[in-house]
């Protein structure tokens, strides 16, 4: 069902009882206009500042996690990251909250669902959601401080920015949390290619020069520019803000007026941002090598096309429709002509329509590729475009696409409004209407009704196209070691700028600084929540349990799903078939992309998008509550459909659970190549979550699995399939999978829908049950050996620039008495200690501890960390600190309002009930650990700190792992090569 078209309405209950109709004014602040969209079920009121000009869009709707986001135009004209480190500068103190990172320190003060601030191309965004009414005016108040009235401290700069540092082993060094950020991030070698790409496709504009900062370019910048660029973009004129939820607008528009009080309307900066073609060009550069890949074929190549302004919204929308149909899955053009020809691996990094910049632009391209293919891949892709031109796209994949737009948006999710924020900023923040992002059905039904728009397209910005950009990126071995050596001439031509006595000056800023960061600061200006204001029950998800005919249990729940079904099932092994479990995930995979016997995957592929959301597999994994040794793994897999398609949704579940044709080998080879390049390409990415799984195998089943699945371990396991080139061995493994996995016997559902669906899901899920396979019996089953905690060291060398540590420590299980001690001392932890060790000291991008209930595991990590070294010592000098530390009221307060904002963050209607059928927490085990968090005293932390992390025993249930770069010194730990 199509959303209405909108209509001009009143607001009610917004403004505490009176009406807002466009022309009203208020608080400074003049209404524009109100719109309603009815299948979106909220209204639209956007306003603006009769003084600053600053604009202001309201989402009224009936939903309790609020949201609000101020935001500023930040488009550059250097590479030096200024609007980068001003986001993070910002947020270290204001003249109403002068503290030292109010940001993170409201963490901990707040229920808070979400808090982050960002820097995307052309803007800067500080959003927030959360569920509680007081909570919302605190953090709206120290959000818009410190954006129109921060500190901006030379100190803050230094420690955030950049700055010069003598290491007594390493002399000197470059610090700063956002250049470490962007070391890691430009050692990403598909970030890097498609930040390269874009640099040359946007030459003479702003979108030339990445605003997050580039490390060679950072330290040119001085304080005194970034206090400018804070006075010319901070400003209201040049603002937009953004609130949604069911919390009233009066009040917010009061303390806004009331933070913006003595500015005066100016004009915005204004940056160049529109392309002068350049015709056709072809450029070369080098990047990173990556070891998954054979030496020869390490090549990256692209074309990419100018294509619409973005202040189209009807062609943007077009544009991005005709780009998942040219793209996206087997059955799309490119995908047959590129990928399904093994010429690489898989689209290069930047493939996709891109509507970020003011003039948007399409890029095809390939990784994994020889670079003797290159006039192969850029012929395949010019006749491909032609024959879309010519002939377009089958109507049933166009009607596809189209359903899928609008179930996503029936598709009731916890973070509505921060999604719907951001599907409106980039054209808002361009000058467009932002309520006409809202209009869906509008462009839907445009575009059903355009004939021939594709090949319009297509003739209009590619055929024709003035602007196209062929970009290359060789693999140089010796990359990374450039870089270094790039960093250190930059340091000794700063150096050699210095006079002595401004070397002592930089020593003497560099002692204020570590000063600065051991103080310990008078919080009681930051507004805080008590634990008043946290609900002493835990919200309940009522569940019906059942049985099929089938025998096969069936949890229902019954709720409001906007015309939705959601269905869920796992299917359990145990710990049978251990030399299996690593083929899991590219079984998984393989299960939506090989196709079957009589079907190949376009035209299933086609069906599933027509008539579901999507169907998807994964591994399933999860611990015994009361026993850490004893684990559940499987396969679980879940989909979603309108009511009116649950019967052809579970027909299409049982078509892949039964006929999948594994033994399509070319297909089988794709998938693979693909899995294993990109999943290396995740660890320079989430190399803390790589490091963090590869410290846990040791210790506990549930983790060792893991690491199996989606660790290092899986990433050499892929790389090794690869390059064996066994194909007919692996298609006959995936079909062993198969046979094992697909049991009915040790097959659970779950189904949520509206209550008037029931019968129907019932009787489908019924057929699908019936029909489910029987798992046949196997000879010589071979059950997992009995498994052994075991502390370990490990260190993984990759080409990165900087590192990512992480230790974990086996504890409890989820019932244990102590566990949530545990849990809560992992937040004491992080803001109390770690964050300013890790982060402010040591310069990491990010750093902390985090305790799994139900694995069982505490663990520490860095992301993006130039001293990981220094940072395993910080781990354990944590614990110290605990032991000998008095923790507050006011800590032991932040740590449980920390818990409890985690505890009750909202959910996706679908997921309402799932902890109990995916790991067999119910209510009444939520309740009761809720109960004991409110009991935990700081002597309970200290006991749990003694007992687990500090005990002598402690060390035989540690490990620890290091990702970083070769040269890193880990003499005695063992090494992991993937």
């Amino acid at each position: 069902m199509l959303a209405r078209p909108l209509s001009s309405t009143p607001l009610r209950r917004s403004q505490g009882g009176s009406d807002i109709e466009r022309g009203s004014q208020l608080h400074g602040f003049v209404v524009e206009d109100v719109q309603s969209v009815s299948e979106l079920k909220l209204k639209a009121v956007r306003l603006r500042h009769q003084r600053t000009g600053l604009e202001w869009l309201h989402i009224d709707r009936d939903d309790a996690n609020n949201v609000f986001s101020i935001g500023f135009n930040t488009s550059v004209t250097d590479s030096t990251g200024v609007p980068h480190i001003l986001e993070h500068t910002t947020l270290c103190g204001s003249e109403r909250y002068p503290v030292r990172d109010p940001f993170f320190k409201m963490l901990n003060r707040s229920l808070s669902t979400f808090m982050n601030a960002w820097t995307a191309h052309d803007y800067t965004q500080y959003p927030f959601s959360t569920q509680n009414g007081q909570d919302y005016e605190n953090l709206q108040n120290v959000y818009l401080d410190a954006v129109f009235r921060p500190l901006l401290r030379e100190v803050d700069f230094r420690q955030e920015g950049w700055r010069l540092e003598r290491e007594s082993e390493l002399g000197w060094q470059i610090k700063g949390v956002v250049y470490n950020e962007m070391k890691g991030a430009f050692s990403d070698a598909g970030a890097l290619f498609a930040t390269r790409a874009e640099r040359q496709m946007y030459t003479g504009t702003t979108y030339e020069h990445e605003s997050g900062g580039d490390p060679q370019v950072i330290p040119e910048l001085t304080y005194e520019a970034l206090v400018d660029f804070h006075r010319t973009r901070y400003h209201p004129s040049n603002a937009r803000a953004y609130s949604y939820g069911n919390l009233p607008l009066a009040p917010q528009l009061a303390r806004v007026d009331a933070a913006i009080e003595g500015y005066v309307r100016q004009k915005p900066v204004e940056v160049e941002m529109q392309v002068k073609p350049f015709g056709e060009k072809m450029v070369t550069e080098f990047g990173p090598a990556e070891s998954v890949g054979a030496a020869d074929k390490q090549t990256k190549f692209s074309v990419s096309y100018l294509a619409n302004d973005l202040r189209n919204v009807y062609e943007t929308f077009s544009m991005s429709v005709f780009s998942g149909l040219l793209l996206n899955g087997a059955s799309a053009p490119m995908h047959q002509a590129l990928i399904d020809a093994h010429i690489g691996t898989d689209y290069s990094p930047n493939t996709g329509y891109s509507p970020y910049t003011r003039q948007t632009s399409l890029t095809v391209g390939l990784q994994g590729m020889a670079d003797k293919n290159i006039p192969l891949v850029e012929q395949r892709i010019a006749e491909t475009l032609a024959r879309v031109g010519e002939s377009g796209f089958e109507q049933r994949r166009v009607d596809a696409a189209l359903a899928t737009v609008e179930l996503a948006y029936k598709h009731k999710t916890a973070d509505f409004g921060l999604n719907l924020m951001r599907s409106v900023s980039t054209g808002w923040f361009h000058g467009v209407n932002p309520v006409e992002y809202l209009r869906v059905s509008e462009n839907v039904e445009r575009l059903r009704a355009d004939t021939g728009v594709f090949s319009k397209l297509v003739d209009r910005y590619l055929a024709r196209s003035q602007h196209k950009l062929k970009f290359v990126m060789l693999a140089d071995p010796k990359y990374m070691q450039g870089l270094d050596e790039k960093e250190h001439e930059m340091i000794q031509s700063k150096l050699a700028a210095l006079s002595s006595a401004d070397l002592a000056r930089v020593d003497e800023q560099n002692a204020e600084l570590a000063a600065e960061q051991g103080q310990v600061e008078d919080l009681g200006a930051l507004p805080t929540l008590t634990l008043d204001d946290v609900a002493p029950e835990a919200q309940r998800f009522a569940v019906d349990m059942g049985v099929s005919a089938e025998s096969v249990p069936v949890q229902w729940r019954a709720a409001a799903t906007n015309g939705i079904s959601y269905v869920r099932a796992i299917n359990a092994v145990r710990d049978k078939y251990p030399e299996l479990w690593p083929y899991m995930p590219l079984f998984c995979e393989a299960l939506t992309y090989q196709g079957t016997a009589t079907r190949d995957m376009a035209e299933i592929e086609t069906d599933i998008r027509l008539h579901t959301g999507g169907i998807s597999f994964s591994p399933f994994v999860s611990t015994d509550l009361a026993n850490l040794g004893h684990v559940e793994a499987g396969i679980s897999f879940g989909t979603h459909c309108l009511d009116t398609h649950v019967d052809r949704m579970l027909e299409l579940v049982l078509e892949l659970v039964r006929e999948t044709n594994f033994g399509n080998t070319a297909r089988l080879r794709a998938l693979l190549a693909a899995m294993a390049t990109n999943m290396y390409n995740d660890v320079a990415s989430s190399g803390h979550a790589f490091a963090r799984r590869l410290a846990a195998s040791t210790l506990t089943p549930e983790m060792s699995a893991v690491e199996q699945l989606n660790g290092l371990a899986q990433v050499r396991f892929l790389g090794d399939l690869r390059r064996s080139g066994d194909l007919e061995n692996i298609a006959q493994r995936l079909s062993q999978v198969r046979d094992v996995v697909f049991d009915r016997a040790t097959l659970r559902t779950a189904v949520t829908a509206n209550a008037g669906s029931t019968d129907a899901n019932a009787r489908a899920l019924e057929r699908l049950l019936t029909a489910y396979p029987d798992a046949p019996e196997r000879e010589g089953i071979v059950d997992a050996d009995k498994f052994t905690p075991t502390p370990g060291r490990f260190f993984c060398p990759l080409p990165v620039a900087t590192s990512y540590a992480a230790q974990a420590t086996r504890c409890v299980p989820y019932t244990h008495a102590d566990s949530p001690a545990l849990q809560l001392l992992a937040k004491l932890l992080t803001p109390g200690f770690l964050h300013r060790e890790i982060r402010e000291r040591n310069g990491a991008y990010g750093g902390g501890s985090v305790y799994s209930a139900v694995q069982g595991i505490f663990s520490f990590f860095s992301y993006r960390d130039p001293m990981p070294r220094e940072t395993l010592a910080t781990f354990g000098r944590s614990i110290e600190w605990l032991l000998s530390h008095e923790v507050s009221e006011r800590e032991m307060r932040e740590a449980k309002l920390s818990v409890f904002g985690d505890l009750d963050a909202p959910l996706s209607v679908s997921d309402e009930g799932m902890a109990y059928f995916t790991a067999g927490i119910t209510d009444d085990m939520r309740q009761e650990r809720r109960e004991r968090f409110f009991a935990v005293t700081p002597r309970d932390l200290r006991n749990v700190a003694e007992t687990y992390l500090a005990a002598p025993d402690a060390a035989a249930r540690t490990s620890a792992a290091v990702i970083g770069a070769e040269g890193l010194d880990m003499s005695g730990w063992t090494r992991v090569n993937v």
